[in-house]
């Protein structure tokens, strides 16, 4: 049992109603279109298997020719250049480098520059060591001394600078300060509010002035240019683009139907074609080669070329019987000659075993140990 709600199918959407200039000029149009798309269709899917009959059969083996000749002429010589050449001649280099130039370093710097840094270093530590014992000894107490004198001093130029700058803030507070904020009290403010209020008063006259020409320029706009062309909008240029929209529309529609119909109408001719085409051409091709061609390729496989391939592999193995005996002759008069010049080789001395090689039954007389052995 489904416990799921079945999933609502879309309802169709209603169709609105056309008009009768689309009923009037559609099937006229259809009829045109259909004559003049049905030779496009028909050439275009001509062109199409022509397109894939030459894809198919010349540019795509053309390709891969043209692909493994240029792997041949420009790949293969580089990867050659770079494996064979390049890399051994670049490890040679990297190894005299490391030989001439690394090994040299290492020695100069673990053997020369190494103690010498060491050396030196030792020295500085005794310098530091030096120089701390002068700084602690010598120059502290020193600036100890003089930093208590240039306090005693600064605190006596500190004195007599507060009690100036104490004089020089009074004199400036009530001979600059004072005066200066009378002034902005009870000249300046006034004069400053009077004449913002003026300007406010103007900045409002100027722009009711602006407001009442501006309505009048746009009442005069609207009465002259806004709704003529209003009225041309509504009653002129909607209704004829509905109506070219409506022409536009059934012409496309046309096409669309147009197409599709020369598309079968071209599937039919290109089927009939195939059919015509194979029953003039292939269809007699393949009963000559079943009926003709293939016994007379058995009949020449059976009696010429399996003979011939026989005969050729008997001569290869007697040809390869005797390169064999040859190279068996050749090495057994080498091995002649070597001992004819040097000698029988040595042979290996037999060493006598303690032990025996091969595990034998143990009986009450007999054992494998070596002290006890027989």
């Amino acid at each position: 049992m489904d416990l799921e709600k079945p999933s609502p199918q879309p309802q169709p959407q209603p169709q609105p109603p056309e008009g009768c200039l689309a009923v009037a000029i559609r099937i006229p149009v259809r009829i045109v279109v259909l004559v003049l798309v049905v030779p496009v269709r028909v050439l275009w899917d001509a062109l199409v298997v022509v397109g894939r009959f030459l894809n198919d059969v010349v540019l795509r083996p053309l390709g891969r020719a043209l692909l493994w000749i240029g792997r041949a002429v420009f790949v293969w010589p580089f990867v050659g250049l770079w494996r064979y050449l390049l890399v051994p001649l670049a490890k040679g280099l990297g190894w005299l480098g490391h030989v001439l130039v690394v090994v040299p370093l290492v020695w100069l710097y673990r053997y020369l520059l190494t103690p010498l840094g060491h050396a030196l270093a030792w020295g500085t530590r005794g310098i530091g060591a030096a120089l701390a014992w002068v700084y602690a000894r010598v120059l502290t107490p020193i600036g100890h001394g003089v930093m208590w004198v240039l306090r005693g001093v600064g605190t006596a130029f500190a004195a007599l600078g507060a009690g100036t700058y104490a004089v020089v803030a009074w004199l400036v507070r009530y001979l600059l300060v004072v005066p200066a904020v009378r002034v902005y009290e009870w000249v300046l403010a006034p004069v400053g509010r009077a004449i913002a209020w003026c300007a406010r008063g103007a900045v409002w006259c100027l722009s009711m002035l602006v407001t009442g020409v501006g309505v009048a320029l746009y009442w005069i706009a609207r009465v002259l240019l806004v709704l003529p062309a209003l009225a041309v909008w509504r009653w002129i240029l909607v209704p004829v683009g509905r109506a070219i929209a409506v022409v536009a529309r059934e012409i496309g529609e046309a096409l669309g139907h147009a197409w599709r119909i020369a598309g079968h109408i071209s599937l039919a001719v290109g089927r009939f074609l195939g059919t015509l085409f194979r029953w003039i051409f292939v269809e007699p091709v393949r009963w000559v080669y079943r009926t003709v061609l293939t016994p007379v390729g058995h009949v020449v496989r059976d009696a010429v070329l399996r003979p011939a391939a026989e005969a050729a592999r008997s001569v290869g193995r007697a040809t390869r019987q005797a390169l064999a005996a040859a190279r068996e002759s050749v090495r057994q008069a080498r091995a002649d000659f070597r001992r004819m010049v040097f000698g029988e080789p040595r042979q290996p001395q037999v060493v006598e075993r303690r032990e025996p090689e091969a595990r034998e039954t143990r009986t009450l007389g007999s054992s494998t140990t070596a002290l006890t052995k027989d």
